[in-house]
């Protein structure tokens, strides 16, 4: 149970967000991850909610990589760190362009060493270009890169002015894009034998993840019609036994209106003259819905439901939380939660991996390093002795914090 990347060894040098999960997606398809934490703590391992010390935020994105806790700025830590580099396939980061290399572990150097390397680095707006050195946390960059624009324009600025997404999309998009030019770049190496960097830019990312972004870019002139509107409006409405569900069909658009109808066996509101085109079906849209909602009602349950509806090629969604799913069949199935130890006696729940392979099984998830607990396990590995290691821990080049202590 090793997986398909199973012999590719990662040195993670990455924080929070962007960088871990794309390292901890590595790991999930059965990649050697170790996680090079500086003494200054990863700042997701302040994050709440926390059992006991951990944070379950930080155990989400770096579950089951090993830890070593190093400070570059002691003589002799670089060596360790460039050793590790040599033997790895890959190396992620997310600092800020040119923070590495200040370290002598940027790519130039560290290619000269191992032809073979591929480098990935995430930043918001990439290595070199007029906004290189900008700070970028998700928030702004979904400002910059037309996502808080397009949610100002389609849901209104009150709104949104209000309640601000609390889902870090361009860090999550970035880091599984960087996984995808990692495996592009591994199978080039495979070719020819030598390894290349990666520039993975967070703000590029969501204007590349953003499905509608043509609109905008082309100028087309959304108020003219307004069926165009009506078509990226989903739907809410309340199930036969109270639940809150929606659809992917709207009430208004031209192609979508019709699925409704043969759903409904209702064929004669096409010919109702408050609902004949697109623009009328918007101006008279709460009576449409009114009607809708009422035949909804008629059905014994929410499946009776999603059976009719199917027929007419409507995909129904209840609105569940994550908990809520979590405790279905479907999540039981296909192993879409998975637990691990939270180190003192209790368990934390993760998301489970999104792939299920014909040929290869994935291991288990592991629980998180605590900062520095692999620090011996991974310098005997690069072929350090006892005494050397005893050396780098009194110089302070190898540090770890107590809970490491204690649970070694």
């Amino acid at each position: 149970m090793a997986g398909p990347l199973d012999g590719i060894k990662v040195v993670d040098f990455s924080r929070v967000l962007a960088g871990p999960l794309c390292a901890r997606t590595l790991l999930d398809l059965g990649a050697e991850v170790i996680k090079i934490e500086p003494p200054r703590p990863d700042l997701s391992r302040f994050a709440y909610p926390q059992a006991d010390g951990m944070s379950g935020y930080y155990a989400q994105q770096n579950a089951g990589k090993a830890n070593i806790s190093i400070d570059l700025n002691v003589p002799g830590a670089r060596d360790i760190v460039l050793k590790m580099c040599d033997e790895a396939d890959i190396v992620v980061e997310n600092f800020r362009p040119g923070t590495l290399g200040f370290f002598g572990l940027d790519y130039a150097t560290l290619k000269v060493r191992n032809p073979r390397l591929v480098y990935a680095s995430i930043t918001g707006y990439g290595q070199g270009g007029p906004w290189r050195g900008r700070m970028a946390y998700a928030p702004a960059v979904h400002a910059e890169a037309g996502l808080t624009y397009h949610s100002h324009r389609h849901y209104g600025d009150a709104l949104v002015a209000q309640k601000s997404d609390s889902l870090s999309h361009a860090d999550v998009y970035a880091g599984v894009q960087a996984v995808i030019g990692i495996l592009a770049a591994l199978r080039r190496r495979d070719q020819t034998g030598v390894g290349q960097s990666i520039d993975i830019s967070m703000a590029a990312t969501i204007m590349a993840m953003n499905e509608r972004a043509h609109v905008d870019l082309n100028g087309f002139d959304l108020g003219a019609e307004p069926a165009i509107l009506g078509a990226t409006d989903t739907p809410f409405f309340e199930g036969p036994d109270g639940e809150t569900f929606t659809v992917a069909a709207s009430l208004v658009g031209t192609a979508s209106f019709p699925l409704w109808t043969h759903a409904m066996r209702r064929a004669d509101l096409e010919a109702d003259p408050r609902f004949r085109t697109a623009v009328l079906r918007l101006q008279n849209l709460t009576a449409l819905h009114a009607i809708v909602q009422t035949w909804i009602y008629s059905f014994p349950d929410i499946a009776a439901l999603d059976a009719q509806l199917d027929e007419g090629k409507i995909a129904l969604g209840e609105v569940r939380s994550i908990e809520e799913i979590a405790d279905t069949d479907w999540a039981e199935y296909w192993g879409a939660v998975q637990e691990v130890s939270d180190r003192h006696g209790g368990v934390y729940r993760l998301p489970g991996r999104p792939w299920r392979f014909s040929d290869d099984a994935l291991s288990p998830l592991s629980s998180p390093s605590f900062r520095g607990e692999d620090n011996r396990s991974v310098m005997s590995g690069l072929g350090y002795s006892a005494t050397q290691i005893e050396a780098f821990e009194k110089s302070g080049a190898l540090v770890c914090d107590p809970a490491a202590q204690s649970a070694s």
